[in-house]
């Protein structure tokens, strides 16, 4: 968080969020959603404005966050700006190192991240599970994600034929949960990349994070 922000957070504590102005879609684009966009449907079918000012981009990213209920936000100064995911939180962004069978991951804000585990979901998507929580990988560099799939299947014990997409769900069966202290980094990079099937819609239940946040209800006042 910008020091800006934490001290005009500090400064006044109990501004009220906000909620439907903000999107993020699938390919890691932030929306603006006024009163007329939200009036005309939900996101992503309405998606209102994009953001393109680079400046302002950067902004919301350094001040991207998860509150203790999985509802993402962007803290604007002292107003917490909840935040409607098309579908995950994060958008990854992938480069093949020359020499590394594994790739660089990052997200839509720039921030890198240890992938930990992946999954597949009816639609061919591939989600990364990481450090910094759970995401889809950018349409753009799935041809990067599948070579580093098929490298992960090869290795897999008892693995003798070339991996393809059809086979990854039942080829990630194959891979043991790791325990602490026993896996080699290597192992532990073919196991993040062996995913295992998952349906879209039990993401975030799954995942611990809220496709929509809504206000929370006001206590009761007492009598």
């Amino acid at each position: 968080m910008d020091e800006i922000v934490a001290a005009a957070l500090r400064k006044w504590p109990n501004v009220p969020h906000c909620h439907g102005w903000l999107a993020l879609d699938a390919r890691g684009d932030w929306y603006m959603r006024d009163d007329r966009t939200q009036a005309a449907g939900p996101f992503p079918q309405v998606k209102g404005s994009r953001i393109d000012h680079e400046g302002l981009r950067n902004f919301i990213g350094r001040n991207y966050a998860c509150d203790a209920d999985g509802a993402w936000f962007f803290q604007n100064g002292p107003q917490r700006v909840y935040v409607e995911l098309e579908l995950t939180p994060w958008v990854w962004r992938l480069q093949q190192m020359p020499d590394c069978d594994w790739p660089t991951v990052h997200s839509h804000t720039g921030r890198p991240a240890q992938v930990q585990s992946s999954l597949l979901d009816e639609a061919g998507r591939l989600l990364l599970l990481t450090d910094l929580g759970p995401g889809l990988v950018h349409s753009l560099d799935m041809d990067v994600a599948v070579g580093a799939v098929e490298r992960a299947a090869m290795k897999l014990p008892g693995e003798t034929g070339r991996a393809t997409r059809a086979t990854w769900a039942t080829q990630a069966t194959a891979a043991e949960a790791p325990r602490p202290g026993e896996a080699s980094a290597e192992t532990l990079s073919v196991r993040a990349w062996s995913p295992q099937p998952v349906q879209s819609a039990a993401l975030p239940a799954r995942c611990a994070y809220v496709l929509k946040p809504v206000p929370k209800p006001k206590p009761a006042s007492g009598t």
